[in-house]
């Protein structure tokens, strides 16, 4: 069974390199959002060198690597399950012998080592060159920061599971997709680190599992986060996705015995 999930990561692999203009025109994108960032903090800095607990090198820097990271655990899982659950081909997935939970996360592994590989790693090394952006020199940073990448995948697509299997009941969950989805971007501290928000709003993302997927990480990368403190952040990515695994198994347990065909 190993080698079947195995198979199928190589199988996404695969398909996402056939796509190539996709590929090139999304380093681009994601350089001119980077861009965009990039100058947007500098002039909200201005003579400050401090701002949220992040020197302009660390935020500049922060930016960089956030926009990089996502495009590592970025995918339409949610989507690809609530259209499999509308035109009726999931019902041929009940049958097969192999847990489509597990199926889709390995299809979203696959999409996200193709952006690793040939979209993360040479478009973080063209922004390097391009902005100010300071990299971490300790090993231990890397790999540290690379095992909460992983994790930051994990749970956002726990999340994005959930969020498509709600198709299951609502029929129609491309609203709740729509709102998923700017959630994630503005409450993982993509677009506004956690630390700008006010104090109440902080206190309240902490109960939110969305931070854990990119401020968390981003942090321990640009410094802001150091020493021991880096395992108490890494252990929060552990408890969301421990945490996360009972409502994605409670929804799938329940749509099992929901499923009626949309159409023919």
């Amino acid at each position: 069974m190993l080698s079947a999930y195995v198979e199928i990561i190589r199988m996404r692999f695969l398909m996402m390199l056939a796509y190539r203009v996709n590929y090139y025109s999304g380093i681009i994108i994601y350089a001119l959002n980077i861009g965009a960032y990039y100058f947007l903090w500098k002039a909200i800095y201005g003579s400050k060198e401090l701002l949220g607990g992040m020197t302009v090198t660390q935020m500049t820097t922060y930016v960089a690597v956030s926009w990089m990271a996502r495009a590592f655990y970025f995918n339409n899982l949610d989507r690809e399950i609530a259209s499999e659950i509308k035109d009726g081909s999931v019902a041929t997935q009940f049958i097969r012998p192999y847990n489509y939970i597990i199926v889709k996360m390995m299809q979203g592994l696959g999409e996200g080592l193709f952006r690793f590989l040939l979209f993360s790693t040479p478009g973080m090394v063209i922004v390097t060159l391009l902005f100010h952006v300071e990299l971490p020199t300790d090993p231990k940073v890397w790999i540290i920061f690379l095992i909460m990448l992983f994790f930051s995948f994990l749970i956002n697509s726990q999340i994005n599971i959930i969020t498509g299997l709600f198709a299951f009941f609502l029929e129609n969950n491309e609203g709740m997709m729509r709102m998923k989805r700017v959630a994630v971007d503005l409450f993982s501290g993509l677009v506004v680190p956690m630390s700008f928000f006010p104090g109440w709003a902080e206190g309240l993302m902490k109960l939110l599992p969305f931070p854990a997927i990119t401020y968390l990480p981003g942090s321990v990368f640009t410094g802001k986060v150091a020493g021991s403190a880096v395992y108490g952040v890494f252990a929060t990515q552990l408890v969301w996705f421990a945490l996360l695994i009972i409502p994605l198994f409670v929804l799938w347990r329940s749509a099992r015995t929901r499923l009626f065909v949309q159409g023919g």
